[in-house]
């Protein structure tokens, strides 16, 4: 199966997101920004996934959109 790098490097960004919302919520007990951050540090990788089953070049383009605006909104978050 052909590599694919930004599956990849999404899905190591989401798990690195998970940590550090469980460190956020367990040690420093901070939970807004710590819930938009898992929430849109995570979608990344979902978008992703998705994108690879669109149905046409128009919606893979469309998810792949979707996914850099959640990660500029992670950016924001961090």
């Amino acid at each position: 199966m052909k590599e694919n790098i930004i599956k990849e490097k999404s899905f190591d960004f989401a798990v690195r997101i998970v940590n550090l919302y469980q460190y956020l919520n367990n040690e420093k007990k901070e939970f807004v920004l710590s819930n938009q951050l898992l929430r849109s540090g995570t979608a990344i990788g979902a978008l992703v996934r998705e994108a690879e089953q669109a149905e046409s070049k128009a919606d893979f383009i469309h998810k792949l959109a979707i996914a850099l605006k959640e990660a500029n909104e992670s950016d924001y978050w961090i």
